[in-house]
């Protein structure tokens, strides 16, 4: 018999086609805008909400170890549910539909940035998406929050974690800190309530992925751009990316304008700025920067340059993925790693509530983002409304508030 069996409410045995995968990520894809805290709020959503693929619980333990590992974590939680779904074909589709529209988007916008050096106008539509997005997000935080919040044991961990991200710890840190003396106060306090004795099960905590605390320094700067840099460029940045998109913010202006000297500053804040307004992972700036530094004498090898960026960028966060998502279930086995993933999926829910208020300072400002944010949390929390309609229908109020 398995030491270690598979959750049975992770997956549903006879799992999902290939075609229904592609559709609901296609679709999350195109409207995924606000960043990773928004997509996992609509990933939730819609497969453990809505569909059911996921229990809430296991959703819950997928999130917290992602956190632990490299690469943009709604975009691994979506390769998580494809291989939940479908196995490793699954992931594939998963992951690709998702990063397809954002890709393709992106891609066209460095086209037109290279032809005609400016980007278009879209200031008022996304101001009318950010309140409903903040809504959105809203909304999975009070349902994860009351499956991760299981007794009174697990506040201190959660309000420890969210001090530590206030007074300016590190996201992986604060996690992984979290992880380890949620692990160690959860494990003493059931020791004592149960009776429990020993070290047992402590193995299994050995297979929990930890954080790869790498560095990296570009190779000597080329004389020209050429596609096999540029992709281990991007290889390199897409397996020890860690944190927010400041962190990746640093990463290229370290090496495409600093070392390779391939960017300007200036063509560096427009890149940021695209991953801003596009929605999807943000990571898909590379895409435009793909294109930007390779097309400018070829629409050709522009494309071959995104293309490159993209898959490069974004294949690490694959292979991490299959080797991650076997573990997670085998990690409910043991007291002490269970203990670890409840102090993790608290600390995720005390991550993502820091970065809703953060976000929430910035964007409900003023009568209007404010009205537009009630508007969308009456529709997701009493009515269930899907961010199918709430985003759309957000950057609509937006255009016709003349929001900027």
């Amino acid at each position: 018999m398995d030491r270690f069996p598979r959750m049975p409410s992770a997956s549903v045995p006879d799992g999902t086609s290939l075609g229904t995968l592609a559709r609901l990520f296609l679709k999350l894809g195109v409207i995924a805008f606000g960043g990773p805290a928004a997509h996992i709020a609509m990933l939730e959503d819609e497969v453990v909400e809505r569909r059911g693929w996921l229990s809430r619980q296991h959703f819950l333990d997928l999130m917290g170890a992602t956190n632990l590992i490299p690469g943009p974590n709604s975009t691994e939680m979506v390769m998580h549910v494809g291989y939940e779904r479908g196995g490793w074909r699954g992931m594939l589709v998963a992951g690709a539909c998702f990063i397809l529209p954002a890709a393709v988007i992106t891609g066209t916008l460095g086209w037109l940035y290279v032809r005609y050096g400016t980007l278009p106008e879209v200031t008022p539509f996304l101001a009318g998406v950010k309140p409903a997005v903040l809504a959105v997000i809203l909304g999975a935080l009070w349902r994860l929050g009351r499956k991760a919040v299981t007794s009174w044991t697990l506040v201190p961990v959660g309000v420890g974690v969210a001090a530590a991200l206030v007074l300016g710890l590190g996201e992986v840190w604060a996690l992984l800190g979290g992880g380890v003396l949620g692990m160690l106060w959860l494990t003493g306090y059931r020791h004592r309530r149960d009776g429990l004795s020993g070290l047992r099960g402590l193995l299994p905590l050995g297979t929990a992925p930890l954080p790869l605390l790498t560095t990296f320094s570009s190779a000597a700067p080329p004389a020209e751009a050429a596609l096999w840099p540029l992709g281990l460029f991007f290889l390199k940045v897409g397996a020890v990316l860690y944190g927010s998109g400041y962190v990746l913010v640093a990463f290229l202006e370290g090496g495409l304008v600093q070392d390779y000297g391939w960017l300007t500053e200036a063509q560096l804040l427009d890149a940021i700025a695209i991953g801003q307004f596009t929605p999807g992972p943000v990571l898909t700036t590379a895409t435009f920067i793909g294109y930007v530094v390779m097309g400018q004498d070829s629409v050709s090898l522009g494309l071959q340059g995104a293309a490159v960026a993209t898959v490069c960028i974004f294949l690490p966060s694959f292979v991490f993925v299959a080797l991650l998502n076997p573990i997670v279930p085998r990690l409910r086995g043991s007291a002490w790693s269970a203990a670890f993933l409840d102090a993790v999926n608290v600390s995720a829910v005390a991550l993502m509530l820091v970065v809703t208020v953060r976000i929430g300072l910035g964007v409900l400002i003023g009568w209007a983002p404010a009205a537009i944010f009630v508007l969308a949390a009456v529709a997701t929390l009493r009515y269930r409304l899907s961010t199918a309609y709430l985003v759309p229908g957000g950057a609509l109020l937006g255009w016709l508030l003349g929001l900027s």
